[in-house]
């Protein structure tokens, strides 16, 4: 018997008053899947893994993520947002702490861990993001790669089983750009479950299981990246491709 998904799409629709954001929307991804989600802006691609984690209600359709189903006034919102990380565009760091009281506020206060425990584990993630000797600096005294590279350690002390990436280098000056994506790389490499929406094309050709292509808020195209990049079946996907490769 196949595996059940640990993110179950079926159907989903979200409407913003009279414009609609997804319009029936099925997605399955499996434990230690890799998925990228590209295309233009504006497509939902950002809308519908805030689904993902409840930040966005969907109007129809179900969503079952980790087990839970996602609705809007689910009792287990709470629960699932333990299960699932989200790392955003902009880094959400709480300024007036130190990197290494960013990580550990999360585990302390919401999974109740002891201090020690949660200050050994925020080492050992700060070592896993390439920045162990930043853990008593505070955000504004690293840089934005380095303030990201916070953030994502900041989600895996949570010990979540699904990470989610919105655009995470989108605010990032170029240089910064592969520190942040090659920490990305070494964190699939682990099998960690990840979604990603992301224009870094060589990262989704490195990591990707397999590819989403969105566009007006419907999924055009879903293939294995070898297939997405050298034999796209839709024209919407040849031009965006042709658009985005040459860049």
């Amino acid at each position: 018997m196949a595996e059940t998904p640990i993110i179950e799409a079926q159907g989903l629709d979200k409407y913003y008053g009279t414009f609609q954001a997804l319009k029936n929307i099925s997605l399955s991804v499996q434990q230690g899947e890799r998925v990228v989600i590209c295309g233009p802006s504006g497509s939902g691609k950002s809308t519908l893994i805030r689904c993902f984690n409840g930040l966005e209600n969907h109007n129809s359709g179900k969503l079952v993520v980790d087990g839970i189903e996602v609705y809007e006034g689910s009792p287990e919102i709470r629960k699932l947002r333990q299960e699932v990380g989200m790392v955003f565009q902009q880094f959400n760091l709480f300024p007036h702490l130190t990197v290494l009281e960013n990580l550990t506020i999360g585990p302390i206060r919401v999974r109740k861990v002891n201090k020690s425990v949660a200050d050994e584990n925020a080492r050992k993630y700060l070592e896993r993001v390439q920045i162990p000797d930043q853990a008593d600096k505070y955000p504004s005294q690293l840089s934005g790669g380095q303030q990201q590279r916070v953030a994502i350690a900041r989600s895996l002390c949570m010990e979540t089983r699904v990470m989610l990436f919105d655009e995470p280098t989108s605010a990032l000056d170029p240089e910064m750009i592969n520190e942040v994506l090659d920490v990305m790389v070494s964190l699939a490499e682990t099998g960690m479950t990840m979604v990603v929406v992301t224009h870094e094309m060589g990262f989704a050709r490195k990591v990707a299981d397999t590819m989403v292509f969105m566009d007006e808020g419907q999924i055009v195209e879903m293939a294995p990246p070898e297939q997405f990049f050298t034999q796209p079946k839709t024209e919407r996907c040849r031009a965006f491709l042709d658009q985005i490769l040459v860049h």
